[in-house]
């Protein structure tokens, strides 16, 4: 096990390195100067230059990039040209927000598409397939964006019992408070999340139903409801821990279209800021500190397959 993770952080280090680069590459490529952060309209142009010295972008880009990751692996992630503020000290302040909101949605995704996925793939073509089929195709289909806005005109506005923006009650320092607030937020990014489960789990469903281990149950006097719950589920679940691993990622990244429609203080919407005012550190911050999190998320899967199915060996 030991020999694995080893293995597997080396491995990051090249996806890491190349994650880099392309990260640095766009920004670099992308419109508009960072020194006009800093610029008045009565700045002497030798006070430009000397703002971009300061910066180090009067040196070749190269370099640049050397500087930038020299100072990524030290910690410092830079500094905000909107705010002026520590990049990495937005993002952890930001990060409890987003990663309590993804979270929940994950989490309440994955707890309704076992059940779902399990009876869509057990009774194929049938009502009850066809029903949590046409869920999954509205999920899919539906911008975020468009069901924020309709959940929050329908219950915020309409009915008025749930608040519409934030994450807390100004004056109100309370954990139901912040639930409130969470609830319509959580449900748009949940019912996202549900689609892609739950066709995924009908999928696998549908296979396992062919092979070999369920005739043989059914040999022996099984009810479909007992094989389905007691043999079936336990092979369904293994490759959706790879889909949980793969979610690191937007556990910190988050949903940045639902997160600006409901105000939501997390990273999504520092980064939506940062895009609006160009402000690169943030982008180039974020997207780092989002990959590093899908690739130990991947780890944390392969290392959890070990763990569950003892048929998995662990080999070099």
């Amino acid at each position: 096990m030991r020999q694995l993770i080893v293995r597997r952080l080396l491995q990051t280090l090249p996806m890491l390195f190349f994650v880099s680069v392309v990260c640095f590459t766009m920004v670099k490529l992308a419109p508009g100067d960072p020194v006009l952060s800093f610029v008045t309209p009565n700045m002497h142009a030798d006070d430009i230059e000397r703002i971009r010295h300061n910066l180090g972008l009067d040196k070749p880009a190269y370099i640049q990039y050397f500087i930038w990751i020299k100072e990524i692996m030290q910690g410092n992630f830079g500094y905000s040209l909107v705010n002026h503020q520590p990049v990495l000290q937005q993002i952890v302040e930001r990060l409890p927000a987003t990663a309590g909101l993804m979270g929940s949605a994950i989490g309440l995704a994955v707890i309704l598409a076992i059940p779902l996925g399990l009876l869509a793939g057990a009774n194929r073509n049938r009502w009850i397939d066809k029903l949590v089929n046409f869920v999954a195709y509205v999920g899919i289909s539906v911008p975020l964006f468009w069901l924020a806005i309709l959940l929050m005109y329908l219950f915020s506005i309409k009915l008025q019992v749930l608040p519409s923006m934030g994450m807390r009650t100004i004056g109100i320092e309370s954990a139901v408070d912040v639930l409130k607030h969470g609830i319509l937020p959580c449900s748009v990014l949940a019912f996202s999340f549900l689609a892609g489960y739950v066709r995924y789990i009908r999928s696998s469903t549908i296979g396992q139903f062919k092979e070999d281990y369920v005739q043989i149950q059914y040999a022996f006097g099984s009810t479909k409801t007992t094989i389905l719950f007691r043999h079936v589920m336990k092979h369904v679940l293994l490759p959706v821990i790879t889909l949980l691993g793969m979610s690191m990622g937007e556990l910190v990244a988050g949903a940045i279209v639902t997160e600006t429609v409901f105000s939501w203080p997390g990273i999504g919407s520092l980064g939506m800021t940062a895009v609006k005012g160009m402000d690169y550190p943030v982008i180039m911050g974020i997207t780092l500190f989002s990959s590093l999190m899908l690739i130990i998320g991947n780890l944390a899967a392969d290392i959890l397959y070990s763990i569950v199915d003892p048929r998995i060996k662990l080999t070099r």
